[in-house]
């Protein structure tokens, strides 16, 4: 499933944030997963231990975050949350970010190709990128997606 539709069925985009730590950032992102329960309340301390012990790993140089950790740290189902912040912030010393987009895939195969695949693609468009930063509502951002 791609991020248009899984976001289209799903209301986990939340837009123009006031988030000042990362920790915040994945906490934020986490939080219509597991309410929706999609992962567990596990998992964003997953993402969090993985970021201090191999470093923002998932950090793009477009200001794009994409959070995630492995099936086994506690994906239920396969998922995905945007958040777009007001300020750009670094993730554990990362180039600042103002993207995030955590996902969460089942099995080793979900979790590499459907869910990058579909994210991947926007790094490559920038004017995509920059009305997703300009956009005031979750509906806007699903139309650019």
């Amino acid at each position: 499933m791609s991020i248009k539709q899984f976001l289209s069925r799903h209301p986990f985009i939340q837009v123009k944030k006031e988030i000042n730590t990362w920790n915040e950032i994945i906490a934020t992102a986490a939080t219509p997963l597991i309410t929706g329960g999609f992962v567990t309340a596990e998992y964003p301390q997953a993402v969090i231990n993985n970021t201090l012990e191999y470093g923002a790993y998932y950090v793009f140089d477009e200001g794009i975050a994409i959070p995630h950790a492995r099936p086994e740290c506690g994906v239920i189902k396969n998922c995905f949350s945007l958040v777009t912040l007001n300020q750009p912030v670094s993730i554990h010393g990362s180039e600042p970010v103002d993207i995030i987009v955590m996902f969460g895939g089942v099995n080793g195969d979900s979790h590499i190709t459907e869910g990058i695949a579909s994210i991947v693609g926007l790094l490559e468009q920038e004017e995509t990128l920059l009305q997703i930063r300009q956009a005031t509502t979750s509906e806007d951002i699903l139309g650019l997606l």
